[in-house]
């Protein structure tokens, strides 16, 4: 373990100051002497006593001891285990503010990691703020004879998991699931089971699935998607509808006739959208995925759709769609987008990209390459698709100044 460095608090002392802002991980923020301290559930507004556990380089840590100054902003929280369990960091804030929050957190980081000041619209709320949730992954560890087996999620700020037997958040179908799935794995580990792991349960239109490998059925407005059930799918279906449209409605301009949707998955964009495109072409390196996004365009009549096995290395080999007419949706992993198909996107040159993202700090990194390149960023509007939480789903649109030119 490392000395604890007692500069410029000791271990465990106990001060008083004002909370003045939320991080993007949702943790209070204040300074003292101008010096950072952040205080997991503490918010702006507040002055508090805080315990400080560790300093760093530049900032130090600490719990929250007493709240002296409430703000007017604080609410009661609906989950009992809010504030030991590592799901939920916002559910003692309004949800106003939460939306206001993470409409600034964007901002904070375009202008951190893009280097850009720009407008960002209002956060577009969800319709449901409470058991929206339609995938819910608790996790248990290796059974110990004789003893309790928690099932659920991390503890705040530790790797020892909490026992979650209700989540306020997911649907209630799946808490309705929760209990039975939990008694029936405590019983395989008084006989069988000798290793931890995760369980999935996946609600598709009431319908709770928990084998990860099962073919499963969403209904999205008047469409149908088939996924396997462990694989990835928006889990908020209440604002699904609105996201997806807005996302078209981004990607459609005067001269663009074709939509090229990168890291299609099964083929949720292209095929919500084909009605404003003359083809709609998806990409996906993960030939399950492609299996389902053809299937689920015969499904929805998307006859204007064509859905390939891409190869990260040559990503566009197949692409025969004119750049200058054609719009680039983006919807890459956490991880965001890697230099290589950067560089192959920027050879490509398409006159629209649509950049969809759970992540707004490696999207914001993307982003800097994009804009030296030529392109002009037109709109920023963050989604909120998990509600009570820190996560964000933020869409960028941006257009290539020479095609707009000519």
């Amino acid at each position: 373990m490392a000395k604890y460095s007692d500069t410029p608090f000791a271990y465990h002392q106990e001060i008083e100051f004002d909370i003045d802002a939320l991080t993007n991980l949702g943790v209070g923020l204040g300074r003292i002497d101008k010096w950072v301290v952040m205080v997991p559930y503490a918010l702006p507004g507040e002055r508090i006593r805080a315990r400080v556990w560790r300093n760093h380089a530049n900032h130090s840590q600490a719990d929250l001891i007493a709240i002296l100054r409430a703000s007017p902003h604080r609410v009661d929280a609906h989950c009992s285990l809010f504030g030991t369990c590592g799901g939920c960091q916002y559910q003692h804030l309004s949800y106003e503010q939460q939306l206001g929050w993470k409409q600034q957190h964007v901002k904070d980081v375009l202008s951190r990691l893009a280097e850009v000041q720009c407008e960002v619209n209002d956060t577009h709320p969800s319709p449901v703020q409470w058991n929206y949730r339609t995938k819910l992954t608790p996790h248990f560890p290796r059974p110990r004879k004789d003893s309790f087996l928690p099932i659920g999620f991390m503890r705040t700020g530790s790797r020892r998991l909490v026992d979650v037997p209700q989540c306020p958040i997911a649907t209630e179908a799946i808490n309705r699931t929760l209990h039975d799935l939990r008694e029936r794995v405590r019983h395989q580990a008084g006989g069988q089971r000798r290793r931890g792991g995760t369980l999935l349960l996946r609600d598709t239109n009431g319908v709770v699935c928990t084998d990860p490998r099962a073919a499963v059925i969403e209904k999205v407005g008047s469409m149908q998607f088939h996924f396997q059930a462990g694989s990835f799918f928006q889990n908020n279906a209440h604002i699904l509808p609105a996201f997806l449209d807005y996302v078209i409605a981004q990607a459609r301009a005067d001269k663009v006739t074709h939509l090229l949707d990168l890291y299609c998955g099964v083929g949720v964009f292209s095929i919500w959208g084909h009605a404003s495109f003359q083809r709609c072409m998806g990409i996906e390196v993960a030939e399950e995925a492609i299996a389902f996004a053809l299937h689920n365009a015969i499904l929805n009549s998307a006859n204007s759709c064509d859905f390939i096995q891409g190869d990260a290395k040559d990503i566009f080999a197949q692409v025969s769609f004119d750049a200058s007419h054609t719009c680039t949706i983006l919807d890459p992993p956490r991880k965001g987008c890697d230099t290589d198909f950067l560089d192959q996107l920027l050879n490509y040159k398409p006159a629209r990209i649509v950049y969809v993202s759970c992540d707004p700090a490696t999207q914001a990194r993307d982003l800097k390459p994009l804009l030296a390149a030529g392109y002009r960023l037109e709109e920023v509007q963050p989604f909120d698709l998990f509600p009570q939480t820190r996560h964000i789903e933020n869409v960028i649109t941006l257009s290539y100044a020479s095609h707009a030119a000519g």
